[in-house]
């Protein structure tokens, strides 16, 4: 089986070795196209006004100066000379939940993997900061990724589909199971902050503020909450069915 490897965090970041390794407990054909910088939050966005760099890092190792979407074109047009049977994207630093599914570099990595006709999975590991800074419980990923993996690769899935794979902030050992999960809903609090440079001209940083949400059973956070591992179900078709009727009617075109 041929793996082909991505994440939006770049190419030297701590999950990408992570995720290698879950990979190799696969398949011993594993290949990475990372973006050769963080790419977080650039969602499924294509670079399309400036060339595309590559750099062979070592074997089966490149790094691209691009997104994670352009990376998995690259691998899959350009560095392989056969279509991959997986592609993973991940372990991203932070969960992706709930609206975070829409920013997320790493759950474009998965959408395009699907694009282009390839079984996809997301993998994202929770934290919590601490004094400061992060800490992220990758060995969680490590342990429960590769068997849960080996279950999923071959299920059958509807085109267009791909799985979100989310990893609950706490020791292996107090994983409390894996549940199939809905996507949920956060309201993404983003805050402006205004700054000035040397010479006294305005620039801004986004920041995220406190965020709230309604903990449903059954969706992605919840099962974060109680310490399972989220597998979400996400498909490519933005169709909302259930309001075609209503804007037929609303068009005189019952």
């Amino acid at each position: 089986m041929r793996i082909l490897l991505t994440n939006d965090d770049g190419i030297h970041a701590e999950g990408l070795a992570v995720l290698e390794r879950i990979a190799r407990a696969l398949s011993d054909d594993v290949w990475i196209v990372a973006p050769e910088t963080d790419q977080s939050g650039l969602a499924h966005s294509l670079s399309l006004s400036e060339p595309l760099r590559m750099r062979k890092v070592s074997d089966k190792h490149y790094a691209l100066r691009g997104t994670p979407t352009d990376c998995i074109i690259m691998g899959i047009r350009q560095v392989l000379d056969i279509k991959p049977d997986l592609v993973l994207s991940g372990v991203n630093s932070g969960s992706n939940v709930a609206d975070d599914v829409t920013y997320s570099g790493t759950i474009a990595g998965a959408i395009e993997g699907t694009l282009q006709g390839v079984r996809s999975f997301a993998l994202s590991q929770a934290y919590v900061h601490q004094n400061g800074g992060r800490v992220v419980p990758w060995e969680v990923a490590e342990a429960h990724a590769p068997a849960l993996l080996g279950k999923l690769i071959d299920i059958d899935l509807p085109d267009g589909t791909f799985l979100n794979l989310n990893f609950p902030n706490c020791r292996p050992d107090e994983v409390a199971g894996t549940e199939v999960t809905a996507q949920g809903n956060l309201a993404f609090n983003i805050q402006v902050e205004e700054r000035a440079d040397g010479r006294g001209f305005p620039y801004y940083w986004l920041r995220f503020g406190e965020r709230s949400g309604v903990f449903r059973p059954g969706t992605d956070i919840q099962a974060l909450k109680q310490n399972r591992i989220s597998v979400t179900p996400l498909k490519l078709d933005l169709t909302d069915y259930s309001a075609q009727d209503r804007v037929a009617r609303a068009l005189g075109m019952e």
